[in-house]
């Protein structure tokens, strides 16, 4: 019968989190700590004197003990994860699936090896369901470049027809048929108007992931200056008050940031209070990011719609009181999500709206 040896650190050893079990030269097991007793159902008596095969699964015992000897005749550390994946065999025969690390020590002239072992199955069920996820998204995400293939070609051009022969029936007719009858042209125009305006804005939103730019240095302030120049006339006209703090360099996408931006401060001058609009941008260095805001003084929002406003075609007012399609901020938060940020926003009626978005900084050099 053999003896459980005796080893320096047994109490540290006891602590470990991972199953440790010690084997002699012969294969045959002589310490096991707490954990090894909990992860594989056996009690320390079972286990010592018992051949390390025990705890291998039986199609793979006959070469283990090969392995073992070749191993043995030039021991070496193998850390925990190397090699091929591994499983473990628990005492009612369960298999699970195990990294396991090789370290050679000598006791009183005798090599010893400590095995230790970690149950991992938690980790790989997480790893699958990432798997599953990630095949899902590319799946969906062809499903919806299709959509967007079909969206600016089959469904673009009859809806052109539909609006051109509709707008023209307006032009010819208009006062020459009943009232009802101009009514319902005027229905026709517009709603072919909204639909053409529905889909391309959905063709937007789609090519964010699938037409995106690789990520380059962009300046920040550049952008801003880019996006107040589009924006001039409509500023001029809602005679806007921007001011903007000094913003950093980004690695993004050049041309989704000028469009986020855009989106944001459209939305403010857009949502403008009886007062005139201020609108004022800034930018904070926090870690490894960095948080941006654009805060207005517009109408607001109630904290209940914080997160529906972010979704597709959501809108909290009538196109007769504000026009849109209600796409512009769920493309803004697809924008950020695509460059690894959150967006969020802090709002109150009739108080105004900042909306909150995190871009990672570049990797400073060392």
């Amino acid at each position: 019968m053999i003896a459980e040896v005796q080893i320096p650190f047994r109490q540290l050893l006891d602590a470990a989190p991972d199953a440790m079990v010690i084997s002699d030269q012969y294969g045959r097991i002589v310490l096991v700590n707490a954990m090894a007793e909990q992860m594989l159902g056996y009690s320390r008596a079972e286990l010592i004197g018992q051949p390390i095969e025990i705890l291998v699964p039986e199609q793979h015992r006959p070469g283990h003990g090969q392995y073992r000897q070749e191993y043995y005749q030039h021991p070496r550390t193998r850390p925990m994860g190397e090699g091929r994946e591994l499983h473990a065999v628990r005492k009612d025969g369960s298999l699970f699936s195990a990294e396991i690390s090789l370290s050679p020590m000598e006791i009183e002239g005798n090599l010893l090896i400590t095995s230790a072992i970690r149950d991992i199955t938690e980790r790989k069920e997480i790893q699958k369901a990432l798997e599953r996820q990630t095949q899902e998204l590319t799946r969906s995400n062809t499903e919806l470049e299709q959509f967007a293939y079909v969206a600016s070609h089959d469904l673009q051009e009859p809806l052109r027809m539909v609006s051109s022969y509709a707008q023209l029936l307006a032009r010819r007719y208009r006062g020459q048929l009943d009232s009802d009858a101009d009514e319902f042209i005027e229905f026709m125009v517009d709603g072919a108007t909204r639909m053409q305006a529905l889909i391309n804005d959905l063709l937007a939103y789609s090519r964010v992931g699938t037409k995106g730019k690789p990520f380059t240095t962009t300046d920040g302030n550049q952008i801003i200056q880019q996006v107040l120049e589009s924006l001039r006339f409509v500023i001029e006209e809602t005679h806007a008050h921007l001011t903007v703090d000094p913003l950093p360099v980004l690695i993004a996408d050049r041309a989704q940031l000028v469009q986020l931006f855009q989106n944001l401060i459209s939305n403010a001058l857009k949502f403008r209070g009886e007062e005139t609009p201020k609108i004022h941008i800034n930018a904070k260095e926090e870690g490894d990011q960095v948080i941006f805001s654009v805060a207005d003084n517009g109408i607001g929002i109630e904290p209940q719609y914080a997160e529906r406003i972010f979704l597709l075609f959501q809108r909290l007012h009538t196109k007769k009181e504000y026009p849109g399609t209600g796409i512009g901020l769920s493309i803004c938060k697809k924008i950020v999500e695509r460059h690894g940020g959150q967006i969020w926003l802090e709002s109150k009626p009739d108080e105004g709206t900042t909306f909150f978005f995190t871009l990672p900084l570049p990797a400073k050099e060392e």
